[in-house]
């Protein structure tokens, strides 16, 4: 309240006008009543911020789920093939000689007694040449290194993965002793009919016995 209504002295009573008291009653109100509504505003824009941000990210979220559910371009495959070369060539020659491993990632090594990838020590695995692995494997922007069991390892790299569980597909590049006979023009904007657990796996030729392959 103005100051002016508590500025009587002790021998000066305290009056104030009906008008006054009526003036400042109706301001206190009005500041009170402002007040109030501005809490509820306050409320109100907080919920539509957050349900704004809320649409944002969802929004977010789906468009990065198409964009990465689409496998990447062929020719950007074979530019990044060519581009580092040496590096495939490398993990290759090293997987032919490590005859006891099945696959190599960032969550360890998965080897011929112990196909579950774990600690490269735990499973008498070079720490120095694991590293080794995922060096290459980022500088060819490789997920992981991987061969099979038997005269004819294959060995390659998992370039790509998309899904959950028993419906994740995969593109990936690997050396072939022999040419594969379900050959394709193009892995751009093909679509095969893998079904769980079935796989049907296709090839690219790219150079040499270098063969893209997907079972999209």
């Amino acid at each position: 309240m103005p100051p002016s209504v508590f500025a009587a002295s002790i021998d000066t009573p305290l009056v104030a006008s009906y008008s006054s008291i009526d003036r400042m009653s109706a301001e206190g109100c009005y500041h009170r009543t402002f007040e109030g509504h501005g809490v509820k505003l306050v409320k109100i824009n907080i919920a539509a911020y957050i349900l704004l941000a809320f649409a944002v990210i969802l929004a977010g979220l789906f468009l990065y789920g198409r964009l990465s559910s689409r496998p990447p371009k062929e020719a950007r495959l074979i530019q990044r093939f060519y581009a580092h070369r040496a590096d495939y060539e490398r993990i290759r020659n090293m997987l032919y000689e490590d005859t006891n491993v099945l696959r190599i990632d960032g969550n360890g090594v998965g080897t011929t007694s112990s196909p579950i990838p774990r600690d490269p020590q735990s499973v008498g695995f070079p720490v120095d040449r694991y590293y080794e692995y995922l060096r290459l494997l980022k500088q060819s922007g490789g997920m992981l290194a991987s061969r099979n069991r038997g005269d004819h390892p294959d060995p390659g790299v998992l370039l790509w993965a998309w899904g959950f569980a028993g419906e994740i597909r995969h593109v990936g590049i690997c050396w072939l002793d022999a040419a594969p006979t379900n050959q394709i023009a193009t892995l751009d904007n093909y679509r095969g009919q893998s079904v769980y657990p079935n796989r049907v796996v296709v090839f690219r030729h790219v150079d040499t016995n270098w063969y893209l392959w997907t079972d999209l």
